[in-house]
């Protein structure tokens, strides 16, 4: 029996490279969950922080930092 297109497709599918493979199989779930399409963006947007902080281009700020300036801005706020 001939392979189907499935198996045709899988086939040529499991020679891409691992990174490859995964770009298809996020592709060909968003296209059948449509809340993926929502993860999607907001991987592709995690993956571009990472390499923004790798590259140098944008620094982080300490949790205790950011926290001690909205505790200020909220104690200000509150006495206004």
């Amino acid at each position: 029996m001939p392979p189907t297109t499935l198996q045709k497709l899988a086939a040529e599918a499991m020679k891409l490279s691992p990174e490859e493979r995964a770009d298809l199989a996020d592709l060909l779930w968003v296209s059948v969950e449509p809340k993926a399409e929502v993860d999607a963006a907001w991987d592709a947007e995690i993956e571009r922080r990472i390499a923004d902080l790798e590259a140098g281009r944008t620094k982080a700020i300490p949790g205790e930092q950011v926290l001690a300036e909205l505790r200020a801005k909220i104690e200000a706020h509150g006495k206004t």
